[in-house]
């Protein structure tokens, strides 16, 4: 049977809700990516068969030629760039990003709220996971877990003592990366990967041979992750 959806509003974004809010024994929200919208992701929610209630919100800003995004990406600028190679983000830091940040934070107490004692996951793709973790390094928001698809450090000078506090100690966090990934470039999923590990996350690393996406692979084991959460 099809898992409800609809749109609401929380913390100021408007997200896709999936699944039963009131019985879901896990709450889980997931960022989208640039040029994305929560209905790129969405559907996955319906075929995962966990005892979740999704939420999907849905970026800011308009992005070009679609989707929408979480911080301004000039859509020619990264085309060049992406004509040099795959690219790593830690040395990046966005004008919008902080605005995007709190955009994000606003949104996920509000979801936290909601949630009540459920275990509470966040997770985000390539734009959507830089800024998850971002706004998790900082925020003192309280998670049972993360999960990063296809993403990069960003502002990394800032995250570096950030991550030498205890948050991060022994939070399941799942990271996956395509080994042909042809906008963030495999070596940052690794540092990322890395860097996560030394600040004391318990980290499941996911590779798959595969591009920039979330493969079947990737959802099955975020599937794993959420049955373990949901006792």
């Amino acid at each position: 049977m099809s898992e409800s959806q609809e749109t609401i509003e929380l913390g100021g974004l408007p997200a896709i809700s999936v699944g039963d809010r009131a019985a879901a024994r896990v709450v889980v929200v997931l960022a989208h990516g640039f040029q994305m919208e929560p209905a790129d992701l969405s559907p996955f929610a319906h075929s995962i068969r966990a005892p979740a209630w999704f939420l999907f919100p849905e970026a800011p800003l308009v992005a070009e030629p679609r989707g929408r995004a979480w911080w301004f990406i000039d859509a020619k600028l990264r085309d060049e760039a992406l004509r040099r190679g795959p690219r790593d983000f830690a040395g990046q830091h966005p004008p919008d990003l902080p605005a995007a940040r709190a955009r994000l934070l606003a949104f996920l107490q509000a979801a936290k709220a909601a949630a009540g004692t459920r275990p509470f996951v966040v997770a985000g793709f390539s734009q959507g996971g830089m800024l998850t973790c971002d706004t998790l390094l900082r925020a003192e928001l309280e998670v049972a877990a993360m999960a990063l698809f296809s993403a990069s450090r960003i502002a990394f000078d800032e995250w570096e003592p950030l991550l030498a506090s205890p948050r991060l100690a022994n939070l399941p966090v799942l990271v996956s990366h395509g080994e042909v990934d042809a906008d963030l470039a495999f070596s940052a999923g690794e540092a990322l990967r890395d860097c996560l590990a030394a600040a004391g996350a318990n980290v499941t690393w996911l590779p798959f041979g595969q591009g920039h996406e979330i493969p079947l692979v990737v959802w099955r084991r975020l599937r794993t992750l959420l049955l373990s959460l949901a006792t």
